[in-house]
């Protein structure tokens, strides 16, 4: 495990196409996190920019959201592990604030709660989608959350030990779920939320959002 003083944590970044967005997340990082892109199949050259800008990349070949995270979290040696989305709506730059609180030993899993900087950043359907979400984790597992956004962090080996099994959409809010089952103490800190680089593979239609919300309705049964 790589856990110098000058290593403050691994970002994973799961990656679909998102060779536009790459340059501004990847100078986003900061100092002291190593990126590791998980590119799932890309076609326009993802992987290829991401290891020219200096990030480590991995490839995961199974489809899915959780596969990408979940062969990120493997590939990762630091002792923390944040996990952020890879188009821009969220600025890397703030893994330090939601680490924090881990680093420190006040919390296990740390979430950031997303604040939209501009009215389309965070479109209505995927939005409410979260918003009933949330509910249903709050019923499940009496955990009060008020966004369940992909900006969260925790330590390496306690994730590995959730062993999560959704590989699909359903996997944050797994990794939610388990770690309450598990007495985990998990916060929220607020990030600005901004419009991302390109279209949404998943919630940027009203189609996508269901997907996902069966997907998270599945791992709640």
């Amino acid at each position: 495990m790589n856990d110098s003083p000058t290593h403050r944590g691994d970002l994973v970044l799961p990656c679909l196409d998102e060779a536009a967005a790459l340059p501004w997340v990847l100078a986003r990082v900061p100092l002291g996190w190593t990126p590791i892109v998980v590119d799932n199949g890309s076609t326009d050259g993802s992987a290829e920019l991401a290891r020219e800008l200096g990030a480590r990349v991995v490839r995961e070949p199974r489809r899915g959201f959780g596969a990408a995270c979940d062969a990120g979290l493997r590939a990762a040696d630091a002792e923390i592990v944040a996990f952020c989305d890879c188009d821009g709506s969220l600025d890397p730059a703030a893994v330090e604030t939601v680490a924090g609180p881990v680093r420190s030993g006040e919390a296990d899993l740390v979430l950031a709660r997303r604040r939209p900087t501009a009215r389309n950043a965070w479109p209505l359907h995927a939005r409410a989608g979260n918003v009933a979400l949330a509910r249903m984790v709050r019923r499940r597992t009496g955990v009060s959350l008020r966004d369940l956004g992909p900006l969260r962090a925790a330590r390496r080996e306690a994730l590995l030990g959730l062993a999560l099994s959704d590989r699909r959409s359903g996997y944050p809010l797994e990794m939610v779920v388990r770690a309450a089952d598990a007495g985990w103490r998990i916060r929220e800190t607020t990030v600005p939320y901004r419009p991302r680089t390109g279209r949404s593979k998943v919630t940027g239609t009203w189609l996508g959002t269901l997907g996902a919300v069966r997907d998270m309705r599945a791992v709640l049964r």
